[in-house]
């Protein structure tokens, strides 16, 4: 345990909550946030019966329609869901650092609206819309295009909402550092009224945010003209998507140790820890700029060369890990029943478990979607714990099923390990990613048994994110607050 003059984190995020305003927008962001993961998660159901060897069978509709529902899911539990989360800790980041008094407050408001607008626009073109609107409204029609990082649909809707959130995201960076600016002085450290950490990681996941945005915007116009293929959507999402992972990194790093803050309700190890992990993240995302001189854009060697930034995550991600680890193991009384507790112990191993298959990928087989879904997991599982332990708690709202919240926790973090664990078995013997029914070539038995377990740990995953969102939603909705 660590000395510090500080009160508890949680009292001084807490503080910040007070002003007018400040809950309101944080439940606004948190239910926009269950709303899209309840969707995911929706969408992941069919996917689970077409990859599921014998199962798929009996659902052709499942099959024929797979690389739609891809696209739903996807987006959706890896962009917009995380997104949601990244505005929620800017929102929470401009408010503490302005001390409840937080400078235009009207770009969270406008960033708000677009991100539901986003949301709403970025599902149509899966919903079964009838022939005669189709022939009146084209742009709602688009085909699947399973580009990485960011899959589509060649819907103009589609390419509009994204465009749309894109911009509500931005809203909510600019919103965040604007109100660091007439700080300087005191967010130097993180003493006295200085910069908590989870701020400090909102303002880290906003300027990688930013430059994100740039590169997704200046890659649009070099590809002004093209026509709309696969080859367009892998150039255009490359280098922004590959920096989004640095976005979402930042905030494991601060919900980390916000969690373990708030559950040990102490300092749960030495912040520096953190400091440096961030620095050296913001360090590798600000070396990328650089790939645009070195080489020649969308050139073989361009892209290998945002690809190897990956592996900048292992040290980072380790230098808050290990301590964390260490701090909770030697917790005498080890408080099993707080699902942020599991959550801590289990994000930082499945998240491990991912980066370590991503060693073994070609990009051909299912071994590559192994990887990051163990490291989406990893993320997603302290996104889970950040609202039981930090949201609702700051919201002043009580959980009122906490053996469904403990069990959400243990079902969708051992479920999505096992889940990755039979995709990167099958990966291994031949099994074709993005595909279903036959078209993934399950011959040997081992690729059918990866696939099995991938589609029996998949459901148990399904519901384990559906009790999570039960659980959150219920406590979000309840008029009853903490006293």
């Amino acid at each position: 345990m660590h000395n510090s003059d500080l009160p508890p984190l949680m009292d001084r995020l807490g503080l910040a909550m007070e002003a007018p305003g400040a809950r309101l927008w944080l439940v606004r962001w948190s239910v926009l946030g269950l709303i899209v993961l309840g969707i995911a998660g929706l969408f992941a159901l069919p996917l689970a019966f077409g990859r599921a060897p014998g199962i798929s069978d009996y659902f052709p509709w499942f099959v024929a329609n797979f690389h739609r529902f891809l696209v739903v899911h996807v987006d959706y539990s890896f962009v917009v869901f995380f997104l949601c989360i990244f505005a929620a800790i800017a929102h929470i980041t401009a408010f503490r650092l302005s001390e409840g008094k937080p400078k235009m407050l009207a770009l969270e408001y406008t960033a708000y609206r677009l991100a539901v607008v986003a949301v709403a626009g970025m599902i149509t073109p899966v919903l079964p819309i009838p022939a005669d609107m189709m022939s009146a409204f084209p742009m709602l029609v688009g085909e699947p295009i399973m580009s990485n990082y960011v899959p589509v649909f060649t819907s103009p809707l589609f390419y509009l909402s994204l465009l749309v959130l894109a911009a509500s995201m931005a809203m909510m960076a600019v919103f965040a550092l604007v109100n660091l600016a007439g700080r300087p002085a005191e967010v130097i450290s993180t003493h006295n009224k200085g910069i908590d950490l989870l701020s400090l990681s909102g303002l880290a996941a906003s300027v990688t945010y930013i430059l994100s945005l740039v590169y997704f915007l200046y890659t649009w116009l070099l590809l002004d003209g093209q026509p709309i293929t696969h080859q367009f959507n892998e150039e255009l999402f490359w280098a922004g998507g590959h920096m989004l992972q640095f976005l979402n990194v930042a905030l494991l790093i601060g919900t980390w140790y916000a969690i373990s803050a708030a559950v040990l309700k102490r300092v749960p190890f030495n912040p520096m820890a953190v400091v440096i992990s961030l620095g050296l993240l913001m360090v590798s995302a600000f070396v990328t700029p650089l790939f645009y001189i070195i080489y020649e854009v969308f050139s073989a060697d361009w892209l290998l060369a945002f690809t190897n930034m990956q592996y900048a995550f292992a040290p980072v991600s380790l230098i808050v890990a290990l301590p964390l680890i260490k701090s909770l193991m030697s917790e005498t009384d080890k408080p099993w029943k707080n699902p942020g507790f599991v959550a801590l112990i289990l994000s930082p191993v499945v998240f491990g478990i991912g980066g370590i298959m991503g060693l073994f990928v070609d990009g051909q087989d299912t071994r590559t979607p192994a990887h990051y879904h163990g490291m989406i997991a990893g993320v997603t599982l302290s996104f889970i714990a950040l609202y039981y332990v930090v949201f609702l708690p700051l919201l002043k709202r009580t959980v009122t099923s906490p053996r469904m919240a403990l069990a959400s926790v243990w079902m969708f973090g051992v479920s999505q390990a096992l889940a990755s664990t039979g995709l990167f078995i099958a990966g291994g013997h031949g099994a074709a990613r993005k595909t279903a029914g036959a078209e993934q070539g399950l011959t040997a038995f081992s690729a059918k048994l990866g696939m099995g377990m991938n589609g029996g740990a998949g459901l148990l995953a399904i519901i384990g994110g559906a009790l999570f969102v039960w659980v959150a939603a219920t406590a979000l909705l309840n008029r009853k607050t903490e006293v």
